[in-house]
């Protein structure tokens, strides 16, 4: 994507003098939805409580029947959903099903001069692009991440990122605040919410990952989840000051180990792995975080935090 796209569409300015000639015609409280899987029928859903006229389409014919019996109209075709509203809201899986609807001849046209909110998860390398081919069709483009569950969405309890053309977003805002929860925009860079949104998840599924396994060396030992649990939650608790702690570290480079040297954390980690082994439990995530903290003790930094391993992740 070329250096002045990451800041403002090229074609803004004929988006929204196009988009205010629609205006006339379609209401600016309609909204389109397409994908209605649990997260896409929770949106449309949170839409129609909030008394907007929503249109909805699903590449699987019927998942629409409930939304349909609370008001929503049910579209034939994408084409003919985007055309309904000023604004398109898009969540499937990933951008290849996302490019296979909107990309089609029919639907960008559809599309031009109206906005685009798309809350499907992928790479921000992928959103970029995108936001660069809606560009060239005339379409306004914002890029977004849910960082909660289905079960949030309409709740107080939601959170949303956003990224794009600030004049977009706050032009759509309205319509985006009836989907509840917390809306953050996070700048013009197209990718940004995706970048907040993978680096978010990659705490998660490595929390996660590493709770999967604890559970299976606790197993092994006769120790029940149920009686971990609270000894789990006990950990969790700790993490929210590291983080806070780590991100002032990393962003002055600066990691210090006077509580927990990298020296020290090795050594954790050498027993756990040992102790998985011995019960025949894979410790290969273990074993690759071992190997990052025994490369950072090689490099000289032993009496360092265990945060110094982000030098060595951070391409130079």
């Amino acid at each position: 994507m070329c250096p002045a796209a990451r800041h403002r569409h090229p074609t803004f300015s004929t988006v929204v003098k196009e988009s205010s000639r629609m205006s006339a015609s379609i209401p600016q409280s309609a909204v389109t939805v397409l994908g209605l899987g649990p997260m896409g029928r929770a949106l449309a859903g949170a839409l129609l409580d909030a008394g907007l006229a929503v249109t909805v389409w699903n590449r699987t014919p019927g998942r629409d029947r409930e939304l349909v019996a609370r008001g929503a109209a049910g579209a034939s075709s994408p084409e003919s959903a985007v055309a309904a509203s000023p604004l398109t809201v898009l969540c499937v899986v990933d951008y290849d099903a996302a490019d296979a609807i909107v990309r089609r001849e029919a639907v960008a046209s559809a599309l031009k001069g109206r906005t685009l909110v798309n809350l499907t998860a992928d790479t921000p390398a992928r959103a970029r692009e995108t936001g660069a081919w809606a560009a060239a069709h005339g379409i306004g483009y914002l890029d977004g991440a849910i960082m909660t569950p289905a079960t949030t969405i309409g709740t107080a309890d939601a959170v949303f990122l956003h990224s794009g053309p600030e004049e977009l977003y706050r032009e759509h805002k309205p319509v985006l605040d009836a989907l509840g929860g917390a809306h953050t925009h996070l700048g013009a860079d197209i990718g940004r919410a995706a970048s907040y949104d993978l680096a978010l998840l990659d705490i998660f599924w490595t929390a996660m990952a590493g709770y999967a396994h604890a559970l299976a060396l606790a197993k092994a030992e006769g120790v029940t989840a149920r009686e971990l649990a609270p000894f789990a939650q006990g950990i969790a608790a700790i993490l929210p000051p590291l983080i806070e702690t780590g991100a002032q570290e990393a962003d002055t480079g600066s990691f210090s180990g006077d509580i927990n040297p990298i020296t020290s954390a090795a050594s954790s980690m050498k027993h756990i792995i040992q102790a998985s082994e011995e019960r025949g439990i894979d410790a290969s995530v273990m074993r690759a975080a071992e190997g990052l903290a025994r490369r950072v003790i090689g490099l000289g930094h032993g009496e360092d935090g265990f945060l110094r391993i982000t030098d060595l992740l951070t391409p130079r």
